[in-house]
Parts: C-alpha cells; sequence; structure tokens
C-alpha cells in the first residue's frame, strides 16, 4: 500500500497528570481485552532511537483497538521503515516473518471517519482504494499532509516524543523495497538488498503513570 506524495496523492496497489479520582483500584472499570484505553502510548525503541506515540481512540476506534492488539502481539517488532520520502512519510507496518504477516498482516479492518488531521507527527494507517482496506501499515506524517483528509486517511495518533528521531529514520533508500517481496520474503529480502533501513527493535504499550501515594 502506498501512499504517493504531490500535488494529487493518491494509492497505488503492490506490483508483488491523568487526574486520578478518589477510587479503589476495583471501582475503575478495566478495557476490554480487544478493546484500548481512550489514551495510552506506546514506546517503539529502534535503530535511530526510541519516540513515543500517543493514541486518541475517539479519534478512529477501530483502528486505535487493531494498533492496540498488533502491539502487544510484538506484530511490529522487528519491521523495518521500508518507504521513506523526506517531508511526506514515513511508512511500516510489514512483519519480517512472511508467516506472521501471512496470517496476520493481510486481515482488514473498517475505516474510521477522519476526525483529526494529518498534520507532522501524526499517525494513519495506509490503505488502497478500496473501502476498507486497512491492514497493518502505518505511516507518519513528516509535514503537514491536511490533503489527505478528504482522501480517507484518519489519523489515530500522534508522536509526543521523539520526533527528532523519526526525522532521523534513514531515507536512503527511499521508495525502493517492494512491497509485494518485503510480504513474501520478509526481512530477509531487505536485509540482503537494503541493509541499512532504520527498523523497530520493540513497540510496547506503557504502563499508565501510578497515581502519587500520600
Amino acid at each position: 500500500m502506498t501512499i504517493r506524495s504531490g500535488a494529487h496523492p493518491c494509492i497505488r496497489f503492490p506490483t508483488f497528570a491523568v487526574c486520578v479520582c478518589m477510587l479503589s483500584a476495583a471501582a475503575i472499570p478495566a478495557a476490554e481485552p480487544d478493546r484500548a484505553p481512550a489514551t495510552f502510548r506506546v514506546r517503539f525503541e529502534t535503530s535511530a532511537g526510541d519516540f513515543v506515540m500517543e493514541v486518541t481512540r475517539k479519534w478512529a476506534p477501530v483502528g486505535a483497538d487493531h494498533f492496540y492488539r498488533l502491539v502487544r502481539q510484538g506484530f511490529y517488532d522487528e519491521c523495518r521503515f521500508f518507504r521513506v520520502v523526506p517531508n511526506f512519510v514515513v511508512q511500516f507496518g510489514i512483519n519480517g516473518d512472511p508467516r506472521i504477516q501471512e496470517q496476520i498482516g493481510r486481515t482488514t479492518i473498517p475505516d474510521d471517519p477522519v476526525v483529526a488531521s494529518n498534520m507532522r507527527g501524526f499517525v494513519t494507517y495506509a490503505k488502497t482504494n478500496a473501502p476498507d482496506s486497512r491492514t497493518t501499515q502505518l505511516f507518519i506524517n513528516l509535514a503537514d499532509n491536511a490533503r489527505l483528509d478528504e482522501m480517507g486517511f484518519a489519523p489515530f495518533g500522534r508522536i509526543v516524543e521523539g520526533m527528532d528521531v523519526v526525522d532521523r529514520i534513514t531515507s536512503k533508500y527511499g521508495q525502493s523495497p517492494n512491497q509485494g517481496l518485503i510480504q513474501a520474503h520478509g526481512n530477509a529480502y531487505l536485509k540482503q538488498r537494503f541493509p541499512d533501513l532504520d527498523y523497530i527493535r520493540k513497540a510496547t504499550v506503557l504502563t499508565p503513570p501510578q497515581a502519587d501515594q500520600p
């Protein structure tokens, strides 16, 4: 799934603090197993450094829930940033193991309406022209790309720490990695052909901050 930069971006198919009330813990309902909290943060430990993403579920509930599940499953660990277009986007989200990609990475989810805008630092699912075609691929906006809003790209989070790290993710290979070959051969293909790609070592849902003790 590729979003093109330019005056008329389009999609192409690849060829191949929190205020704590005086309540007991039991009085606070836990999130459903597959339902994301209203807001949560994810730390990405990468070869370029660490950054933190904050997800706001009300912006795109379906996308937020799907992302929450994927991170807890470890889906994004070892994923390469396979497409980096300066002043546009950083794209990632094809698993390095073709078996996992086949099992999980091809599952589509329904579209969310666009609530937030594709501004610099906001995170959005890649998709094709077809309805309900989002899977696991994400992109981070490197610039203000509000023109993507009317195309149905619905942000569900934003980078709140380490945007300078995101800016450092290598763009050496641009859009050269073939998405079809990544899906078929995983990181073996990328390591051989594009050895300097930056990648995610580990993505972790951060534990919510604890209330201060009296």
